[in-house]
């Protein structure tokens, strides 16, 4: 990753960190426990890669890095139901994993009932916070547009429908098309929504959208097998999570079905459909993305 790249990504999850602190409003009522368990999850860091590319998808539509204070609000939903599934994909009853960026995971902490109860309200207000958009200048009609698109890709025929095809895939069962399926409705949708909202906010039309849309498809269809990849060849100090976890739950994953070294080129190949995409988008500016989707490529957490 370029300097620059770095620069402008940590800029940005700062600015993203500074504003989920302040989503759960102080004055309101809320269970101490509860508000804890969901603020230790939300504030337990990370990429922050799909608020980031809220941000820089409005920044892309506009072409001024600084202004995207409007879309705000979507990126902190975004991120908002991101961490609700990381809390619930931890548990017992689904991926069962004790850690997860470097500390222990939200059940192990704050017991299952209170890890499912802060995984509900964090998904819950996400919509809240996505609604104040017009408060900030984003008209009615696309901030419902962006509340549809968050309930219907986060949600059973995206998001959620994927990690249930997951959970219901198996190692010596699962094809190719059933895997690829799977990855890009519980990776790939949420990463499309980010894409597209940040494209509302800034006043994209719909072809830019249309877009932006499939430059996220491909950008979370990759950056899922390179997870898959870095679940075989990580280190867990930079990983922050146990490697090796997908072969022991008998999880069916790119590099079992196609090798390390074709999902490497598949994960390459998909970066370049994307960049091809927001190239053909006619944004003001979409150097930002180019190089997030090339950075992805080879990363290494």
């Amino acid at each position: 990753m370029t300097e620059d790249l770095s620069v402008y990504l940590d800029s940005r999850r700062t600015l993203v960190e500074q504003a989920l602190m302040n989503a759960i409003p102080a004055d309101w009522n809320v269970n101490a426990r509860l508000r804890e368990s969901a603020m230790y999850s939300l504030a337990a860091g990370g990429k922050r890669l799909r608020p980031i590319f809220v941000l820089t998808a409005a920044e892309a539509v506009r072409g001024e890095e600084e202004d995207a204070r409007s879309a705000m609000p979507f990126a902190v939903a975004v991120e908002m139901v991101h961490t609700y599934s990381l809390i619930h994909d931890d548990l017992p009853a689904m991926d069962d994993d004790d850690y997860r960026r470097g500390i222990p995971t939200n059940h192990k902490v704050y017991g299952e009932a209170t890890a499912i109860l802060a995984g509900d309200g964090l998904l819950t207000h996400a919509f809240y916070v996505a609604s104040q958009a017009p408060s900030l200048g984003v008209s009615a009609e696309r901030t419902l547009a962006v509340v549809g698109d968050l309930a219907r890709l986060a949600g059973l025929p995206g998001m959620v429908g994927g990690q249930a095809d997951d959970m219901e895939g198996e190692q010596g069962i699962t094809s190719i098309g059933q895997l690829e399926h799977i990855h890009l409705h519980k990776t790939s949708d949420l990463i499309a929504f980010s894409l597209r909202a940040g494209g509302h906010a800034g006043g994209a039309s719909d072809r830019q959208l249309d877009a932006l849309g499939r430059y996220g498809t491909n950008v979370g269809l990759a950056f899922q097998i390179q997870d898959d990849i870095l679940d075989i060849t990580g280190d867990q100090d930079i990983l922050g999570k146990p490697v090796g976890s997908d072969e022991r739950q008998g999880k069916v994953t790119y590099p079992y079905l196609i090798g390390l070294e074709a999902s490497r080129r598949r994960v390459a190949d998909l970066t370049e459909e994307a960049i091809g995409a927001i190239r053909s988008a006619d944004l003001a500016d979409c150097s930002r993305l180019e190089q997030i989707a090339r950075y992805l490529t080879s990363r290494d957490k």
